[in-house]
């Protein structure tokens, strides 16, 4: 697998297929919650989607806060995704990420809830 250069973490260029890909097959909960995030509607803030950060696509990501947002499905109750998923989450933080996570069944129950838990890591 190819890795980061040290001068390059968001959006490397071998991912560019790979995000486009997921871009274009949003998830139902994914593109639910996109259509609240797009275009600076919450807060302000501008979030991108399939957006890779060293050698890991997420979700959403918000620059200006640094904010990942993750949706998970079934898949990730199993136990080595979930294993996958920690260790992505330690790499992702030790490069001054937060990341908040939701099950896809709550974007579906409680949008408000969800934008509001996403507003409250907001650093200001």
């Amino acid at each position: 697998m190819p890795t980061v250069r040290d001068n390059q973490i968001n959006n490397v260029s071998y991912l560019k297929g790979r995000r486009k890909g997921l871009r274009n097959n949003l998830t139902p909960a994914e593109a639910m919650l996109w259509n609240e995030l797009k275009g600076g509607k919450l807060a302000g803030r501008k979030f991108r989607r399939q957006h890779s950060i060293a050698n890991y696509i997420v979700d959403f990501y918000c620059p200006v806060e640094k904010l990942i947002v993750e949706l998970d499905g079934e898949v990730h109750n199993d136990a080595m995704q979930s294993a996958h998923d920690f260790e992505r989450d330690e790499r992702l933080r030790s490069l001054g990420n937060r990341i908040v996570r939701f099950e896809n069944k709550i974007v579906f129950k409680d949008m408000e809830g969800v934008l509001m838990v996403i507003v409250e890591n907001f650093r200001e």
